[in-house]
């Protein structure tokens, strides 16, 4: 059978050969990710329940997706456009987020007063 597709040695160090090449921002992102549920594991045993509590587990699990979506589903490497036509739809979901919690928090307070 023919081989039609020319060959290039693709050994200079500048593209991945066999997958190695992309193995250092894999684990760096895997690194940040167990780092980051670590540290969600010792607010959850240590830190009381509250909002504060609750706004930080928000926030680290955002800091989780974008390490996931920006490595594992390559987001880092398309263009600008793209990048921004994700986020700021996610950080306007975060604003809306906080937004709730924190109004969720002060009705369900009066709600407990007015009953107690």
């Amino acid at each position: 059978m023919a081989h039609h597709a020319p060959e290039h040695d693709y050994n200079d160090g500048t593209h991945a050969v066999h997958g190695k090449a992309n193995v250092k921002p894999i684990l760096r992102a895997l690194a940040w990710i167990v780092g980051i549920t670590a540290f969600e594991f010792l607010l959850a045993f240590t830190m009381p329940s509250s909002t504060l509590r609750n706004s930080i587990f928000i926030i680290l699990t955002i800091f989780k997706a974008f390490f996931i979506v920006a490595e594992f589903m390559h987001l880092r490497h398309e263009t600008k456009g793209l990048i921004w036509s994700i986020m700021v739809p996610m950080a306007l979901l975060v604003w809306l987020l906080v937004a709730l919690i924190t109004e969720g928090s002060a009705v369900g307070e009066a709600i407990f007063s007015a009953y107690k």
